[in-house]
């Protein structure tokens, strides 16, 4: 499974990107898709997940704030970021997971300038 992560940037505070993750290759089992965050020496934490279904998962941190939704048809997920916060500005990775295996984007920066 290959990940092409796409969106990013800068942007100022109380603005908004996207981000957009398209899934290919064998990707005959996606269930989950999403995003995670890292900071420099920090843990990746969790920002939002949505399942096949529809059921999604958002850090406190960015509800009401964050949208994620997925077009199964073409493996892509999206994440919508609205009020942008300082605080929210990482590196963002594309999670997917496929016949219960996690893969991994390369990473998008955000940065969201005060």
């Amino acid at each position: 499974v290959q990940l092409v992560e796409s969106g990013g940037g800068l942007v100022q505070a109380g603005g908004s990107l996207s981000l957009s993750c398209e899934a290919s290759g064998s990707t005959f089992d996606i269930n989950t898709m999403g995003w995670y965050r890292q900071d420099p020496g920090k843990q990746r934490e969790l920002v939002a997940l949505i399942r096949r279904g529809g059921q999604t998962n958002y850090a406190d941190s960015v509800k009401g704030r964050f949208t994620i939704a997925r077009d199964n048809a073409k493996n892509t997920a999206y994440l919508q970021m609205n009020s942008l916060k300082a605080e929210d500005t990482s590196v963002y990775y594309c999670v997917v997971v496929n016949f219960n295996v996690e893969y991994w984007g390369k990473g998008t920066l955000v940065t969201v300038s005060s």
